[in-house]
């Protein structure tokens, strides 16, 4: 990713240089979770694929099984979502559009697996970190503002977009499962 420089003073073009190198490293920790997620909810799905037909409802590990898969499966989706909003930044104008939003769904996502995978959880915090000085050096460059009332409904928007989305794909992979009971648990 290069970031184009427009008639700026030496101060702002060092600052603006030096964006590229820490959203590198940013895009690179986030395919680094995203792999690890990617490869603990295909082997949870291998695991799992006997409770298609063989659900117990009243076995508890069953159902904490299935609730794994599901959200290593909401995970997956939503750090999916932020890296393609990542990868999309072409320039340091975009910067302060595309990734206030993405911040939310990081640490959500790090908050979730803080007990399940401690490793994830505390890169994404990290990234979190990360992404948010980023954001607000592309912002004293450009002389943008943000809205962060906006950025959160946004990022809460996503993420009930992407728990619907992964509910009904979970659904359809076990349809012996009462998610009601599941959900409740």
């Amino acid at each position: 990713m290069s970031v184009k420089c427009v008639e700026m003073d030496n101060e702002n073009i060092s600052h603006s240089v030096t964006l590229t190198p820490r959203l590198e490293y940013s895009t690179l920790l986030l395919d680094e979770i995203v792999d690890v997620i990617s490869q603990k909810r295909n082997n949870l799905k291998q695991s799992n694929k006997d409770l298609i037909f063989d659900f117990d409802e009243t076995d508890k590990t069953h159902l904490q099984s299935i609730e794994l898969e599901r959200i290593m499966a909401f995970s997956l989706e939503v750090l999916t979502l932020a890296k393609k909003k990542t990868k999309s930044i072409t320039n340091v104008q975009s910067i302060p559009q595309v990734l206030p939003s993405s911040i939310p769904l990081i640490r959500t996502i790090s908050a979730q697996l803080y007990e399940l995978i401690p490793d994830c959880s505390q890169k994404l915090s990290k990234l979190s970190v990360h992404l948010g000085s980023i954001v607000l050096d592309s912002a004293a460059l450009t002389h943008a503002s943000f809205d962060f009332s906006q950025s959160n409904i946004e990022s809460s928007t996503l993420l009930d977009e992407v728990k619907l989305m992964v509910d009904s794909k979970i659904s359809k992979q076990y349809p012996n499962v009462d998610f009601f009971k599941l959900s409740n648990t």
